[in-house]
């Protein structure tokens, strides 16, 4: 897809496999071999944006959106949305993950830490984990801690997830301390989440440790009080306001537009799902005409039945709405919003319903005045959704955490959690909902390890039965 971001990564990310100095000449000087480290981040967070959280470069974003039924294929089954993936489906995935992506965070993270520039390593670290989070989340075990020793090591072993788990929090807390290190060297323009604002980075640090402590809830040899405990901890230096939101920004120019606009372009495949869309008439909610764009044809909010037999009409389905998908909205990556929800959940498993009451409350309201809804609907929203109770506020925070995260992951690693919101497998099903997907035949031939036998309704480590 056309975007200038992409186009910088193109130019500037350093390849994977890189390239061994056989003899000294006919050396390429368009391909360099060591670049500063703000030619490697601003790239790198493009690439994130456009191919990890987006579906710029591969499939996994919109897989994802399918098992959750957000986004339908306005296709007959069998497809995606009906859980039929190849294994080659991945590849595009992988090589977002690995070689653009992770490569590139530990070349710029070895750099960094190199020249003292710590403010640059530290951001390296929680892009790595919020990297590689993701990719642990889908795969399971997946390569990190041999995967990146050069070219005399391209078949490593995959970690276990549980191992994995344990370097996300190591690269966090890493991070927290290089940016109390106080580097006079501080990203500006090549950091497009934060413009090299270091007390944001450090909030979403914070965040993030949440985020990956309430994912073990359930999670073999964990407990969910104490994950809960521990996810109240960091979130006392999380993110504090909407202001504190990770994003990539996007003027809406040719060239610079929302991936995920360019994913909803009138013409394409890809609409909106009606489980989602329905949800939001059904419960009433002031968020609509914010989130989805009426249908060119009707000018009614109607979503794609996932599954259904026969072809409509692209025009008489509703696409992704102005708030995230124009071509000039941001590309949310981490919110305030799933902050709060955090905190939400980990206090009702520690203190109960009362008490994650006004937290709940706060959550939603965050999501809503960021997208500009009236106070006055907000308060008849809220009491139409009702006061949690021990019976229903695990599937009210993990329902209203799905809608703030809309278009992210979060929302399938909480169905499997939570098992919210509740869903059921879609019309025309080849299983049950995948629980994961599948590893990439370009891994699978050059790299054979065992764990790539599983299948999609296979459980990754942390979702237990």
């Amino acid at each position: 897809m056309k975007n200038k971001y992409i186009a910088l990564a193109a130019c500037a990310l350093i390849s994977f496999t890189g390239c061994k100095k056989f003899i000294d000449v006919n050396q390429d000087p368009n391909r360099p071999t060591d670049v500063k480290e703000s030619l490697i981040l601003a790239p790198v967070e493009a690439a994130i944006s456009q191919n990890i959280t987006a579906a710029g470069g591969g499939n996994l974003a919109v897989i994802l959106q399918q098992y959750m039924q957000v986004i339908a294929l306005n296709q007959v089954p069998p497809n995606a949305g009906t859980y039929l993936m190849y294994h080659q489906d991945m590849d595009g995935d992988w090589y977002n993950f690995y070689p653009q992506v992770l490569n590139n965070l530990v070349i710029l993270n070895k750099k960094a830490e190199a020249d003292g520039n710590t403010n640059y390593a530290a951001i390296a670290k929680v892009l790595t984990a919020y990297t590689l989070g993701a990719a642990t989340d889908v795969w399971g075990d997946v390569p990190y801690s041999k995967g990146f020793t050069g070219i005399s090591n391209l078949t490593p072993t995959y970690d276990s997830q549980e191992s994995v788990y344990t370097q996300i929090q190591t690269l966090l807390d890493g991070a927290i301390a290089d940016i109390a290190k106080n580097s006079t060297v501080i990203p500006a323009g090549d950091d497009y989440y934060y413009s090299g604002d270091m007390a944001k980075w450090k909030k979403a640090a914070y965040t993030l440790k949440a985020r990956y402590y309430m994912h073990l809830t359930k999670a073999p040899g964990h407990t969910a009080a104490a994950q809960a405990q521990l996810a109240l901890t960091a979130l006392q230096n999380g993110m504090t306001s909407n202001d504190d939101d990770m994003k990539m920004p996007f003027s809406g120019a040719a060239g610079a537009e929302n991936p995920w606009q360019q994913n909803f372009l009138p013409g394409s495949t890809l609409v909106l799902a009606s489980t989602f869309v329905d949800g939001f008439k059904t419960r009433k909610d002031p968020r609509l005409s914010k989130m989805v764009a009426p249908a060119i044809e009707t000018g009614l909010y109607t979503g794609r039945q996932i599954g259904a037999d026969d072809i409509g009409s692209l025009e008489s389905y509703s696409l992704g709405g102005s708030f995230y998908a124009d071509a000039g909205s941001n590309n949310y990556l981490l919110n305030y919003s799933e902050a709060l929800f955090l905190k939400a959940e980990a206090t009702l498993i520690v203190s109960g319903a009362t008490v994650a009451q006004p937290v709940y409350v706060s959550a939603v309201r965050a999501h809503m005045s960021k997208l500009g809804i009236a106070e006055g609907d907000v308060v008849t929203y809220l009491a139409a959704r009702g006061v949690l109770t021990s019976a229903n506020a695990e599937q009210l925070i993990i329902e209203e955490k799905n809608i703030a995260n809309f278009l992210c992951m979060e929302g399938y690693n909480d169905w499997r959690r939570t098992g919210y919101p509740a869903l059921t497998k879609v019309k025309n099903a080849l299983s049950e909902i995948p629980r994961r997907v599948l590893y990439p035949q370009s891994e699978i031939v050059p790299n054979p390890q065992p764990q790539q036998s599983a299948k999609l309704t296979d459980r990754v480590w942390w979702d237990a039965q």
